[in-house]
């Protein structure tokens, strides 16, 4: 039976989050994986801010950005992991309707700033290539501060959007989500209330908060590629690349899993492929990113390796 909305608004108080596994004999091996998985992040991730802020060769605004991604990244993961793995402990899968909908906010709220860092990085490294005499200027203190004051402002606009949204739904059973966190597609199937305006919004506003960035990043790199075939030097085509490699990376990681994510609501099941998706979001990405951004830039090894071993810089 299809149980109808009540008029004085929602009648759950609290959803139940089956999580990664359902077989509790499985719980103790996800819990040691995450816990490792989210140690990992958390510590690569901020080795990356603090080589970012102790080695002079990183103070620029390339690295800028990139320790600001840092954060987020530590952020995006410490809003679900650890949430998950004290309910692993507990043995308790419950979570309340508002640190439901808080847990949307902030991952929406810290993926958007990642989207738009994304952005101001393809941007710099236009202006790096494509205009190095005006680069100075063009990419000086207060831009860079200003591009993530935009970048906040621009994300916390569409994680409120959402989370006011999706507030307005009724939810009055069932209330179990086939997820280890709360997210829009999930908590969509379970409004007893339609869910079309919710679903129009999430397209609308996801087509200026991802459609714009992807479109500003595809014409900054068509001129990248412009300019750096125009270098005659096979070493100097080799070197713009690189500098360029380890950014296109993980846009690509970061749009085609978000894209996966969002973009399958009129999917009517939830399956383990949208676990592995949100696995990809919330935990891959981020891990991965240190590694991606110093694997082949010798001045960020160099400085990991300084933050490590406790070395200064040479003066």
């Amino acid at each position: 039976m299809q149980t109808k909305p009540r008029i004085n608004g929602t009648t759950i108080t609290e959803f139940i989050l089956l999580g990664l596994v359902e077989t509790p004999e499985l719980w103790p091996l996800v819990f040691i994986l995450f816990l490792l998985a989210y140690m990992t992040t958390v510590g690569g991730n901020l080795s990356i801010l603090a080589a970012v802020l102790v080695e002079p060769k990183l103070h620029t605004p390339m690295y800028f950005f990139l320790g600001n991604l840092s954060v987020m990244d530590v952020g995006c993961i410490s809003v679900t992991i650890p949430s998950m793995l004290v309910r692993l402990l507990v043995q308790k899968h419950t979570i309340p309707y508002g640190d439901c909908l808080t847990q949307l906010f902030f991952f929406h709220l810290l993926a958007g700033v990642d989207c738009f860092l994304l952005t101001a990085m393809a941007y710099d490294r236009f202006l790096a290539i494509c205009q190095p005499l005006t680069y100075s200027t063009r990419m000086n203190y207060t831009i860079q501060r200003i591009l993530v004051a935009m970048s906040w402002a621009c994300a916390f606009s569409n994680a409120l959007t959402h989370t006011v949204a999706i507030s307005t739904l009724h939810f009055c059973g069932p209330n179990v989500i086939n997820h280890f966190y709360c997210d829009l597609p999930q908590l969509f199937q379970l409004s007893c209330s339609s869910t079309q305006l919710n679903e129009l919004l999430l397209f609308g506003v996801g087509f200026i908060m991802a459609g714009t960035p992807m479109a500003l990043i595809f014409i900054s790199y068509i001129h990248v590629a412009a300019a750096v075939l125009r270098i005659r030097s096979a070493e100097g085509r080799k070197k713009a690349f690189s500098t360029c490699s380890s950014h296109l990376t993980v846009v690509a990681m970061f749009y085609g899993t978000g894209m996966f994510n969002y973009m399958r609501l009129g999917s009517t099941k939830f399956s383990d492929k949208d676990k592995a998706i949100g696995i990809f979001n919330t935990v891959i990405n981020p891990m991965l990113n240190p590694l991606i951004y110093s694997l082949r830039n010798p001045d960020v090894q160099a400085a990991l390796w300084r933050v490590l071993t406790g070395r200064r810089p040479a003066a």
